[in-house]
């Protein structure tokens, strides 16, 4: 990869770089995503609340609303489209004492002004009806169906492989080392050479300040936001229907108690601020702040059918806005940071603002070949008991279940190993088919998923890494 060059490089292959990537991917543009990572989705955009925001709580005229509630709308569409799952199960913001009712109704408003639709303040009894597990010292609720819960991983991943399949290259494996002005555009110094681009995207999370900061005298500074959150058994998962808020406070919007697309139960995220952009250990006394909180919400959460816990950072900006658009000293460089909450919901929103932004500024045209749509994997177990069948009489792999837990064959492994940007490690498969997110988080299936990984990807048993190079599984014998 020496010296090669691109129309446009797009810095960071999480949600927003993905859906940047996509949208460019409709234009004749020689395109290319770089990610530090051996994946897509392995930053900010893996470790979230899994939540498309009804977009209540933006501050009318900031780009958080405007970019929200275009995102929101945009999501179901897009998961017919690329074959993702996505579900509009509703939201509820609770509120626990009648002096904070006037907040409420600011919410309210807030969200009227925004565009929100649908929404109503409910009383505590109406809340009640809806959701018979939340606490009864809950006196009234803002009821907001348009609210939404996704899978991040297949979103970002999604994406990124219809970019893909449109014609974006990925280079994984390469971080970004340097990056300066020349007088057709662009010089990116990376650890794999140096790549030249007209134009610029920085969706680099946590580290889109460094990355502008070299080619702009506007200085941004980004804090890594830590949230912590439980992931809890599907058993659980019944426990609520609604994604569960409560009334937000100065330091965001609280924790939530929500339903996963995949039948689980998640509560997060607490909020510390911390120094290192690489810390993601989750810490006993946040996780016991966590759980605490939580029960303020809804009774009864059995945390002893916790099955995980996890950290994720979110990249949160001075301004307390996304910093979206073109830099003003710095032309054909465009950014796309401080995308925190509500990033995963604005991501459909942002990808094609930007695209048609640096599409204009390249004078680029529309192919005429363009394809929007993808196929996921295929998932025995969403299918009829004939189509079943008939899949495995087909190819017997699928008949083969190598993850109990999440009920996952050996077809989907392999299908995760050999499509576009196939998985090449067992985070990876994880990302894909959710092997090893069960309750035996990875404890009976590894070995197994490694034999296909080896034999898929033609590598010995001692090069299969749980995610990038370093993080091999087995140590062979000197």
């Amino acid at each position: 990869m020496n010296s090669m060059k691109y129309d446009v490089v797009v810095i960071g292959g999480g949600v927003i770089g993905c859906a940047v990537a996509r949208e460019l991917s409709r234009y004749q543009l020689k395109t290319c995503v770089v990610e530090r990572e051996e994946d897509v989705c392995s930053g900010t955009s893996k470790a979230n609340s899994a939540i498309v925001h009804g977009g209540f709580d933006a501050e009318p005229g900031s780009l958080k609303a405007k970019f929200n509630i275009q995102g929101s709308r945009m999501m179901e569409e897009l998961s017919e489209e690329l074959d993702f799952e996505y579900k509009r199960n509703g939201s509820l913001v609770l509120c626990f004492a009648e002096e904070d009712k006037p907040a409420l109704q600011a919410l309210y408003e807030k969200g009227m002004q925004n565009g929100v639709e649908g929404m109503s303040v409910i009383s505590g009894d109406e809340a009640r009806k809806m959701e018979p597990n939340i606490e009864d010292t809950v006196v009234a609720a803002l009821n907001v169906p348009s609210g939404g819960i996704v899978c991040p991983f297949g979103l970002t991943i999604a994406l990124a492989e219809n970019a893909c399949d449109n014609g974006v290259e990925f280079c994984f494996l390469t971080e970004v080392e340097h990056i300066e002005k020349t007088a057709e555009g662009y010089r990116i110094k990376t650890n794999q050479g140096n790549i030249e681009a007209a134009c610029v995207v920085n969706a680099a999370g946590v580290y889109a300040d460094t990355i502008h900061n070299e080619v702009s005298e506007k200085k941004l500074h980004i804090t890594a936001r830590k949230g912590d959150y439980c992931l809890l058994d599907k058993e659980a998962g019944n426990l609520v229907s609604h994604t569960i808020f409560q009334l937000p406070t100065r330091m965001g919007k609280g924790v939530l108690v929500s339903p996963t697309v995949h039948g689980n139960l998640l509560t997060g995220p607490t909020a510390t601020d911390i120094d290192d952009k690489e810390q993601t250990a989750t810490a006993a006394e946040e996780l016991e702040s966590l759980m605490s909180r939580a029960v303020l919400s809804v009774k009864g959460i059995p945390f002893r059918q916790v099955i995980t816990s996890f950290a994720g950072l979110r990249a949160h900006e001075d301004g307390d806005d996304f910093v979206i658009g073109e830099a003003e000293d710095a032309p054909g460089f465009f950014d796309a940071a401080g995308i925190e909450s509500p990033g995963l919901s604005s991501a459909p929103a942002i990808g094609r603002w930007l695209a048609e932004k640096v599409a204009e500024k390249l004078h680029a045209a529309k192919k005429e070949d363009w394809n929007g749509r993808r196929k996921g994997i295929v998932r025995p177990e969403l299918l009829s008991k004939e189509e079943r069948a008939e899949l495995i009489r087909r190819n017997p792999s699928y008949g083969t279940i190598i993850c109990r837990c999440e009920n996952v064959s050996e077809g989907e492994i392999v299908d995760a190993i050999n499509r576009t940007l196939g998985a090449k490690s067992l985070d990876g498969i994880k990302r894909r088919v959710r092997q090893g997110m069960g309750r035996c988080q990875a404890g009976f299936c590894t070995p197994r998923t490694m034999e296909i990984l080896s034999r898929e990807l033609g590598i010995s048993m001692e090069e299969v890494c749980k995610n990038a190079p370093g993080s091999e599984m087995l140590k062979g014998h000197k």
